[in-house]
């Protein structure tokens, strides 16, 4: 073949690539982006043809561009759309199974201020503050009250509490001293907090828990951090308290949501169904958490910070292993390459240095690329943020024609409604689910199959 002919084919190809991307919404001049990713991916295997490539060397590829701490998400998430549309020039039945989605899912990595990571350093500076907060207009105001932020956090975390509520107690804070002109909390008292509260209830209007929640978080300011007991804070209108039964999916349902899932995604939303374990509880597990031979799974430090046992279902243990041999896979490919550290929680690094490394602490569901610790300079390999579950979820509860509002946690309701729709006993499911009181579970007696509180219509025996 002449160079002009070549030249000629080769034309034409990408003019077709790139209307394929265009067919996708991709647009100038983000086309030529990923016309760039595409001629780079190409380019790594020089004279071999796009066909002859096959899924062990796009995921080399990508887990190489993994290793690229300076690929912001955006752009990993190009490369990979690259990639991924020019397959579809090319027809190959290996293309049409590859889990492209658990690649799309890494462009977003677990940062320095996610709840997994935030607690291995202490935010130093307003803007990490406000970083944390995930609101930068508090950033003035911690600014000038960095001292009593600092000692807000030390208090929170001697007693052990979650991160969230960190992320939640400073927020409320931060709201009740913009309140008050953005005084000091050491310069106000139980009135401007009676104040806050009933302006929370009459002016913004918000739900009863939200308004309970506010007030935890000033008491606990004033009472642990300011050493100042609010004590009896007076009248305030009270956010009127609504009784809310949880949405849940039928089997059936469940059945078509799954259907619509493929790859890690499938996989993870199975095991949030299959365990009522929490989408948190389920990113965060290590691999030594589960129990082929007893058919169990050891839920870590879960809401507060308790652990508890739940059942592996038996339909998930073969992908379980199959997906855990191909996670080990790209462990020992990190570890090869000077990599291959896991963040080990409450300083464990320092007591056994070597476990971060060791393949039992790795977390059953990792990210594709790894993160750079900004602060440690530490290269790690997190789990998979929790992001890409929950659009996957929505998503797939979409496509299967499904109108209700469900999400992540509502396969948790719908694993303890299933199980006492099928007779288990309500104590079970409360040690399987993790709550502190029976009460907790009750709510799930109310959505059982056969209406309000388990009674039968009258109509249907007419």
């Amino acid at each position: 073949m002449s160079d002009d002919s070549r030249a000629a084919r080769e034309r034409l190809f990408w003019e077709r690539y790139i209307k394929l991307l265009h067919d996708q919404g991709i647009n100038p001049p983000f086309d030529q982006w990923h016309v760039r990713r595409a001629k780079a991916f190409i380019g790594q295997l020089p004279g071999r043809r796009l066909a002859e490539l096959g899924a062990q060397e796009v995921t080399d590829y990508l887990t190489r561009m993994g290793h690229e701490g300076a690929l912001k998400p955006w752009q990993f998430r190009q490369v990979v759309d690259a990639i991924r549309i020019l397959y579809s020039t090319v027809r190959t039945e290996w293309a049409e199974g590859f889990d492209w989605n658990f690649w799309l899912a890494s462009a977003r990595t677990v940062g320095s201020q996610h709840a997994t990571t935030a607690r291995e350093s202490a935010p130093v500076d307003p803007a990490e503050f406000a970083e944390r907060l995930g609101d930068t207009r508090f950033a003035p105001l911690i600014r000038a009250h960095l001292e009593l932020f600092a000692s807000v956090a030390t208090a929170i975390r001697v007693r052990n509490m979650a991160f969230r509520t960190e992320q939640t107690y400073m927020q409320w804070m931060c709201r009740f001293m913009l309140h008050h002109g953005g005084q000091s909390p050491s310069h106000l008292g139980a009135a401007e907090v009676a104040g806050f509260l009933q302006y929370l209830a009459v002016e913004r209007n918000v739900a009863a828990s939200t308004q309970n929640q506010a007030l935890n978080a000033l008491v606990f300011l004033y009472d642990k951090v300011l050493e100042r007991p609010l004590g009896d804070i007076g009248g305030f209108a009270r956010a009127k308290r609504s009784k809310r039964v949880p949405v849940v999916l039928s089997p059936s349902e469940v059945r078509r949501v799954l259907a619509e899932l493929t790859g890690i995604q499938w996989l993870t939303v199975s095991l949030l169904y299959g365990t009522g374990m929490r989408l948190m509880e389920c990113l965060r597990l290590r691999v030594q958490d589960i129990d082929f031979e007893r058919n169990l799974i050891v839920v870590r430090r879960g809401k507060g910070d308790k652990d508890r046992v739940v059942p592996l279902p038996t339909s998930l243990a073969g992908p379980l292993r199959d997906h855990l041999a191909q996670v080990r896979a790209l462990h020992q490919r990190d570890l090869n390459d000077g990599f291959g550290e896991a963040l080990l929680p409450n300083a464990l690094a320092v007591k056994y240095p070597n476990a971060p490394r060791e393949w039992g602490w790795q977390f059953v569901f990792p990210s594709g690329r790894l993160s750079v610790d900004p602060r440690s300079g530490k290269t790690r390999r997190h789990h998979l943020h929790e992001s890409a579950v929950q659009k996957a979820v929505t998503a797939a509860v979409r496509k299967a024609g499904i109108a209700k509002k469900a999400g992540c946690h509502t396969l948790r309701h719908s694993f303890a409604t299933h199980l006492l729709e099928r007779g288990q006993d309500i104590r079970t499911v409360q040690e399987l689910l993790g709550h502190a009181d029976v009460s907790t579970t009750m709510i799930y007696t109310h959505v059982l199959n056969r209406g309000g509180m388990g009674v039968l219509s009258p109509l249907d025996t007419v």
